[in-house]
């Protein structure tokens, strides 16, 4: 990926437009490829709920929480397990190509769950000034993803992260209180977030 190219890809992500592989190589799509007008945004203040039946596998200690550890190995784990698009996984050949490109330049990253010292889980996503984009998710090991959720808002909310988009609501996210707002408010807060500095790692 040239300089070009990449900065037209965070122009994309910067829209609101988040990619998806396709016959052709790489869509660029919102939330409406779902079905559904509205965005979702994972609470970054009191709202964000953690189950009761999770407390006790936090408290526990059993995960180690980790970023950029295993890049390839968490986006192999949501290529292979993740969400699928229309039944298939998204995550193509090229798509997964595109997350490598902006993993190098700095911009993807992977927050993971480690169990007795192998990847267990991992959410995958993008980050532009506060904002954090987050892409695709997977575990081999149960309740792993959800550590990561939780251990993810903590380290967005030390970084001084703004919003947090997980993009389409569904039973999983609306756990932990994912809300849902209207593209116009979306890509408002989105822009504003971005506009602001904020460093994932480093």
């Amino acid at each position: 990926m040239d300089r070009i190219n990449l900065q037209a890809v965070l122009n994309m992500y910067a829209q609101g437009y988040f990619p998806l592989g396709i016959e052709q190589g790489i869509g660029w799509f919102d939330q409406r490829a779902y079905g559904t007008p509205y965005r979702a945004l994972m609470p970054l203040d009191e709202r964000f709920h953690v189950p009761k039946s999770l407390r006790r596998v936090l408290n526990s200690g059993r995960f180690e929480a980790r970023i950029n550890t295993d890049f390839a190995g968490v986006l192999e784990g949501c290529a292979t397990r993740g969400w699928t698009f229309k039944s298939e996984t998204w995550i193509t050949p090229e798509v997964a190509q595109l997350y490598l490109s902006l993993h190098r330049y700095g911009f993807a990253h992977s927050f993971e769950t480690w169990y007795e010292g192998r990847l267990a889980g991992g959410i995958l996503g993008v980050a532009l000034g506060a904002a954090f984009i987050g892409d695709s998710m997977f575990y081999s090991v149960p309740n792993a993803s959800k550590v990561a959720m939780v251990r993810l808002v903590e380290h967005l909310r030390q970084r001084g992260f703004e919003i947090f988009d997980v993009q389409v609501q569904n039973p999983h996210l609306a756990r932990f209180g994912a809300i849902e707002v209207d593209p116009i408010e979306f890509r408002q807060r989105l822009f504003q977030a971005i506009q602001k500095p904020a460093r994932f790692v480093g």
